[in-house]
């Protein structure tokens, strides 16, 4: 299973990379217009704004898979293995909760930008597609982060 993630974590990265090479071309492209022809794209800083809206909330969910997240852990590193697993299975534990409660939230407010069927204002990009990815960067880092707990109980490194 691993092997299966690790390989849509790579496929995920590439996609990323290339969203922002997309946003950089994009707005390459846009100043090249507004001072060489003196026309520029209205929607240009919109659509980067949500390339990388994307960008850093799938991230996370790479970030997350790899356990790659920014943390405090000089004194965890300390403790005993038994002591440093606990720790992590309750990280985990809440990294389940709070990405589980993000989800709920933003699916909901996903579902209402829908149903009101509001669009940005330069490119009518309808904004249920860049709140969307909140949902969908939360919810791979709650399903990520059950996975990871499911291994760490098999391994038998768990508490």
């Amino acid at each position: 299973m691993n092997r299966s993630i690790d390989a849509l974590a790579i496929g995920l990265e590439r996609l990323l990379g290339a969203l922002l090479i997309v946003a950089v071309l994009y707005n390459f492209v846009n100043v090249v217009g507004r001072y060489v022809f003196g026309q520029t794209f209205i929607s240009a800083d919109e659509v980067q704004i949500y390339i990388m809206v994307y960008i850093a909330f799938l991230g996370a969910a790479v970030a997350t898979w790899r356990r790659m997240h920014l943390r405090m852990d000089v004194l965890v590193q300390r403790l005993p293995r038994g002591a440093q697993a606990a720790l992590g299975a309750v990280e985990l534990a809440l990294v389940v909760v709070l990405a589980s409660f993000v989800l709920y939230v933003a699916s909901g407010y996903v579902h209402q930008m829908a149903g009101l069927d509001a669009r940005s204002q330069n490119a009518g990009i309808p904004m249920w597609i860049p709140h969307s990815a909140i949902v969908i960067g939360f919810g791979l880092i709650a399903a990520l982060s059950v996975l990871q707990i499911i291994q760490l109980f098999r391994k038998g490194d768990a508490p």
